[in-house]
């Protein structure tokens, strides 16, 4: 059976009953980011939904983005995170984050078990793996160290 593609009215729908209030620009912000499969930047989302225009600000998308994702919309990956930590052990472990506190804390290195590691593109070398585990309200376990 084959689906029709969602209309504006799908997508203004879908908003009021995520509990979000309609706007035009919240509208189109929705149809680029939720009409297909995708992973896209902000600046992405503002470049297709302008397409050569200029109706939607970039604090426009990027407030949306931020209202979108709470509300379940979407999900935000940190892929690089604005957010820059430094600790005295330099030796290979992984960390919880906290994203409601912002704290980091060490995870226990027999915790996690890394079977492999994907082939590197062409001409590069793997130097190290780095695993941030992200959790909600505090809920850091108790055999976990925090990070000094």
């Amino acid at each position: 059976m084959n689906k029709r593609p969602l209309t504006m009215t799908d997508f203004a729908n879908l908003l009021r009953d995520k509990g979000v209030n309609s706007t035009l620009q919240r509208v189109e912000i929705a149809q680029v980011i939720l009409s297909k499969p995708q992973h896209l930047s902000a600046e992405q989302v503002l470049e297709k939904v302008n397409k050569g225009r200029n109706i939607v600000s970039k604090a426009t998308v990027y407030n949306t983005l931020r209202l979108f994702a709470q509300k379940g919309l979407i999900k935000e990956i940190i892929a690089d995170p604005a957010k820059v930590f430094y600790e005295p052990m330099t030796t290979d472990h992984h960390h919880f984050y906290n994203v409601d506190t912002g704290e980091l804390v060490d995870i226990d290195p027999g915790q996690i078990k890394i079977d492999g590691v994907p082939e590197p593109p062409d001409g590069s070398t793997p130097i190290g793996v780095d695993v941030v585990i992200r959790i909600r309200d505090g809920n850091i376990p108790k055999n976990s160290a925090p990070s000094a």
